[in-house]
């Protein structure tokens, strides 16, 4: 059994394509692409979530390992975009922190929110009053349809 995972383990490793794909040069960015895309998609909550500690140390920690692909031999260039996408991301998000806590996005976003609020009163006292109406007319003209 040893044997033939040996021969099985030679196969992969003398073709440089799927020598890659089990390496961890692929793995450990794929698996790390998980964090930008998940930083992208929050990008449509409320930055109201957004921490701006995890933010600011999820920017380093990019920048750090991007400079750290580039370094190692042979150079990670999946790594580095990885690393790239996720700066990115993560900058957006620091900004998006910024805006809301520090430069009047707070206070926007609830003067947002009341003003929404009063137009869902407002939509539902006139759907109230055109209902009443109709109901006025549908008793009118039962009215004048019994006479």
């Amino acid at each position: 059994m040893a044997a033939a995972l040996s021969a099985l383990n030679a196969k992969i490793r003398s073709h440089p394509y799927l020598s890659y794909f089990c390496s961890t040069h692929f793995w450990g960015p794929a698996s790390n692409f998980g964090i930008p895309l998940a930083a992208i998609a929050d990008f449509k909550k409320d930055p109201e979530l957004i921490s701006g500690r995890m933010t600011t140390a999820l920017t380093l920690y990019s920048a750090t390992f991007m400079r750290y692909s580039m370094a190692v031999t042979p150079r990670n260039y999946l790594l580095f975009g990885c690393h790239l996408i996720n700066f990115g991301s993560q900058a957006t998000q620091g900004v998006r922190f910024l805006r809301y806590w520090n430069y009047g996005g707070r206070e926007e976003a609830l003067r947002l929110r009341a003003q929404a609020k009063e137009g869902i009163e407002t939509a539902e006292k006139q759907g109230k009053n055109i209902i009443q109406q109709g109901q006025d007319k549908a008793i009118e003209v039962k009215d004048k349809l019994v006479k």
